[in-house]
This record gives structure tokens, sequence and C-alpha cells, in this order.
């Protein structure tokens, strides 16, 4: 049976509660939104596959996230794709460019699989916003300095049901890069 599954960024348990007293204040302002209920992540890819690839899927993540070194990572300003509908927390320039390359090998590990990719790390308060809400929560959270340490991706399953994804498995970075491939000589 074909499964939607996700890989994603979980912050720190602290980011993740801070996170989510923000979406029930602006849930208290502006009522239901999409993403309200969902817990705090930055969203790496998301594809379709059958549920019988999940464990080659899982040996690929697995051998990846081997390769990273932990790092931290700053969340320090709010932003919004006013055409989406998305309010977000940024990260910092530094924090982007250790995250892009995570983000890009991910995708390259996966390129078989018909990816929804996400390019720009962010951590979404609210998705889909008409522009009346996304100017309430702008006006609502204006400052932000979060942080955390990055230190595995997170595999997770959509359930159609509940409308939300959970989390199956975590594969943590192992500071392993691979070797390069050196061309030796014979002479």
């Amino acid at each position: 049976m074909e499964k939607t599954y996700s890989v994603v960024i979980h912050p720190s348990d602290n980011v993740i509660d801070a996170i989510k007293l923000m979406k029930d204040y602006l849930k208290s302002k502006i009522g239901w939104f999409n993403s309200c209920n969902s817990v705090a992540h930055i969203t790496i890819c998301e594809f379709k596959i059958e549920e019988s690839q999940l464990p080659f899927i899982k040996k690929k993540l697995s051998k990846t996230a081997d390769a990273f070194t932990p790092f931290q990572v700053y969340l320090n300003h709010f932003n919004s794709y006013p055409n989406s509908g998305a309010f977000f927390i940024g990260t910092t320039e530094d924090s982007e460019n250790n995250l892009v390359p995570i983000m890009r090998k991910i995708h390259e590990t996966l390129k078989s699989q018909n990816l929804k990719k996400s390019d720009n790390p962010h951590l979404s308060i609210g998705r889909r916003l008409t522009p009346e809400n996304t100017k309430i929560a702008s006006e609502l959270f204006t400052t932000i300095d979060l942080q955390f340490l990055c230190d595995k991706i997170v595999l997770r399953e959509f359930d159609p049901v509940k409308k939300q994804f959970f989390v199956i498995d975590a594969f943590s970075f192992g500071s392993n890069p691979e070797p390069e491939f050196v061309q030796g000589s014979l002479f």
C-alpha cells in the first residue's frame, strides 16, 4: 500500500513547546488554521512510496545521516510567504548555510522518489493563512530568539485519518563523513 512520508528536522523539546504555545495563542486569536496542530519542524522533503520500500529508504537515510556532524540552529526572525499564506520563523544565515547542504544531500539520496522538496529552511507557524490572518500573526509575533542542536533527521508517516504526520524513526548524525574516493596509481 502506498503511503506518504516526510523527512524533517525536529528542534529540541523546549523549542517544540515554545512553538506550540505560539500556535495555540494564534489559534485563540484567529481560530483553526492549517498546521495549528502539527509539531514544530523544518521540512526537508515529502514523498509517497509503497510501504514495502520503507526498509530501503530507512537504510539510505541512516547512512546519509551518519555522515553529518551536529550543529546549532538559530531561529531569529519571523517572515511570511504571502502567495501561500505561510507565516514562519526563519534561521540565521549561518544556520541556513549549515542546513541547506543537509537538505540537498537528503534530496539527492532520495532522488528516485517523486519528492516535494523544501530548499529554504524555515519553521512554519501557520500555512494557508488569509492575508488578514498573516497580518494578525505578524503583529502578535515580532521578535524571536530560539536555538537548538541539530543532531538528527526524522522520518514521519502521514495519518490520513488524523491528517497529521507522526514520527516513525530518527537517524542521528554520526560525524562520520564518507572518505573521498582517490584514484590510485599503479606506478
